[in-house]
């Protein structure tokens, strides 16, 4: 990304993350903290989803609770849009959310 938001380097590392979760997959704020070597911390990545300044170009809607249930959204939309976005990219790799859990 050629301009980082600004953040905790904590938040930095979370939103790295989540730019390499390919389109229509999810990954748990467990497994996300798990990849970025912070295994205790899913409430903390759940946090720093919360706080993406950049949620168009940071896809924090591709993180969910680690029972499969979608989790929070904080952009416009709330967990509405959060699962409309990942339908819909799930559409095109074809598996659903529902499928998953």
């Amino acid at each position: 990304m050629n301009n980082p938001p600004q953040g905790t380097e904590f938040q930095r590392k979370v939103w790295s993350e989540l730019l390499l979760i390919p389109e229509g997959k999810t990954l748990s704020y467990k497994e996300i903290a798990n990849k970025i070597g912070h295994p205790n911390s899913a409430r903390a990545v759940a946090n720093a989803c919360s706080k993406n300044p950049m949620p168009k170009k940071i896809p924090c809607h591709r993180a969910i609770r680690s029972d499969g249930s979608i989790g929070g959204y904080s952009a416009p939309g709330g967990v509405s849009e959060k699962f409309r976005l990942i339908e819909k990219e799930r559409r095109g790799s074809r598996e659903s959310y529902e499928t998953r859990i």
